[in-house]
């Protein structure tokens, strides 16, 4: 069997920024065993997999896998997908429509930005909290604590995001995902994610924290149409919009390679 693989840096505008991932189109699904074990093998925080739908309702049913397990939304590896099938694989519509464990995901361009269009999951405050969070966070000082998929804890200000030095063994233990955010000084939120349960200890752009992190901030800053960056050591930048029970998550994405996995 023989598999063409892509590779794409997202949310970025230059090589070895953003996040990379790994992008292979199929003509059928092969084993969820076999996926994961590509996944495992390409150690990128995200692998990819898309076949040609059945359904007239979607172009393409759509699936994710991180190292060590398939996940139900994944921003920056749809966006490097639609990426690959705009320019690559020369897809004749304005509009990609993927079918997904989280529903219809539909992916547009506008110009050099490519749009996400995904569900909005507004985090609710947690009263009750893993007593080791400060202890995991390194003690920062925090603001507050919230909850949809993953654990999203406010924190004071873009600095204490930058210097934040978790714990990631002692985070495995009791935290499976957790973006930790603030206001920026140069973009209307900043964030990082972390995931050391699902294999990646530090995420560089995470699409599906945004679904969660755009309803949080358009509420508190009282405004729908934002700036976020991502501050990992690679770094990333999105444009967000809050846009009824959706979230529009656009970025830039650039090409690095492509090559062919034989089994």
């Amino acid at each position: 069997m023989k598999m063409t693989i892509y590779q794409v840096d997202a949310f970025t505008n230059k090589l070895f920024g953003g996040n990379p991932a790994a992008v292979i189109p199929l003509d059928k699904w092969p084993d969820a065993v076999l996926m994961q074990q590509i996944a495992q093998e390409n150690n990128l925080s995200e692998t990819v997999f898309f076949v040609e739908s059945e359904n007239p309702d979607f172009d393409y049913q759509i699936r994710w896998f991180t190292p060590e397990v398939e996940i139900d939304l994944c921003g920056h590896a749809t966006l490097a997908a639609a990426y690959v099938l705009f320019d690559k694989l020369k897809f004749e519509g304005s509009e990609i429509r993927f079918s997904s464990m989280s529903g219809l995901l539909t992916v547009s361009r506008e110009g050099d930005l490519i749009c996400l269009d995904f569900p909005s999951w507004k985090p609710e405050r947690l009263d009750i909290y893993p007593d080791e969070l400060s202890a995991i966070l390194d003690y920062p000082e925090i603001v507050g604590v919230y909850k949809h998929r993953d654990l999203v804890v406010e924190l004071m200000n873009e600095a204490a995001i930058k210097n934040c030095n978790p714990d990631f063994s002692l985070m495995k233990k009791h935290i499976d995902k957790m973006i930790i955010t603030a206001p920026g000084k140069n973009a209307d939120f900043v964030s990082r994610f972390f995931a050391p349960g699902a294999g990646v200890d530090e995420d560089p752009v995470t699409g599906s924290a945004h679904a969660q992190l755009i309803p949080f901030w358009a509420e508190k800053l009282g405004k729908n149409e934002m700036r976020a960056v991502q501050l990992s050591k690679r770094g990333g930048e999105l444009w967000c919009e809050q846009k009824g029970d959706r979230v529009i998550i656009k970025g830039t994405a650039v090409f690095y390679m492509v090559g062919e996995i034989s089994i």
